[in-house]
């Protein structure tokens, strides 16, 4: 709490000066003394009021952060990614189709191959989505370095329980109509994609991305077309468990 500093009162003289027998001046009369100075009680209170309440906004601020997570990328090969889908990298013409080519699932409505364009994709994320009727396909064009956050697919078959938790999550249903279990902040990996080579997800693989340290890179894109429509599921890390990732590299 801030005192308000008053001036004290002037000091009157102790001693008195003898007489002088020579004519002196009148002497110039002395200004006025400056009236105190006081702080309205009203006005300190608002000022106190202020303070607390900009303390308080700063410590609900700080409470509302999320916890940061930094995520270490490793590098997106057949073994690593086999989890969450393939790594598809070039063969040689005339090779016989193979479990090393994409295993796709188109069946579910009309098959969309486009290049899509991304700007201002830094490595950091907060939220994750799946698609749950499509194995979707993503590469970069020019085979720029790029990176993808993923967690294991968690689509239930059927309706769960009443009530009931599976690993200590409770299932949520989906606006699409089927139902998952939440992605588990300790499960969720990054993954780096390097070179001429794309990724397949399989159905259902919660993605944070594409991102990049480019300003902007293009990418082909492989899912139907109304993925993005009925399809699209996300779950919002900072909402519901107070994290976000960063990706280091």
């Amino acid at each position: 709490m801030q005192q308000a500093l008053g001036l004290g009162r002037a000091c009157s003289l102790g001693r008195y000066c003898r007489r002088s027998t020579a004519t002196t001046p009148s002497p110039s009369p002395s200004p006025p003394p400056l009236p105190p100075r006081t702080t309205s009680k009203s006005g300190g209170r608002a000022v106190r009021a202020e303070a607390a309440s900009s303390a308080l906004r700063t410590m609900e601020a700080k409470r509302d952060e999320p916890r940061v997570l930094t995520l270490r990328a490793v590098e997106a090969t057949p073994e690593s990614f086999a989890p969450f889908g393939q790594v598809i990298a070039a063969s040689p013409d005339g090779d016989q189709f193979g479990p090393h080519d994409a295993q796709l699932d188109l069946s579910r409505g009309i098959p969309r191959f486009y290049i899509m364009r991304l700007e201002s994709k830094p490595l950091k994320f907060s939220t994750i989505t799946h698609h749950a009727g499509v194995t979707q396909c993503l590469g970069s064009i020019g085979g720029l370095d790029w990176y993808l956050g993923v967690a294991k697919p968690s689509i239930l078959d059927g309706a769960p329980d009443q009530g009931g938790q599976h690993d200590g999550r409770s299932p949520v249903q989906s606006r699409a109509g089927h139902y998952y279990l939440p992605p588990d902040p300790a499960e969720v990996c990054v993954f780096r994609v390097s070179g001429p080579k794309f990724l397949k997800l399989h159905t259902g693989t919660w993605h944070a991305g594409p991102l990049f340290k480019a300003d902007a890179v293009e990418f082909y894109n492989l899912e139907l077309s109304d993925t993005n429509v009925v399809d699209h599921t996300t779950y919002y890390f900072e909402k519901q468990d107070g994290v976000a990732f960063v990706i280091e590299d």
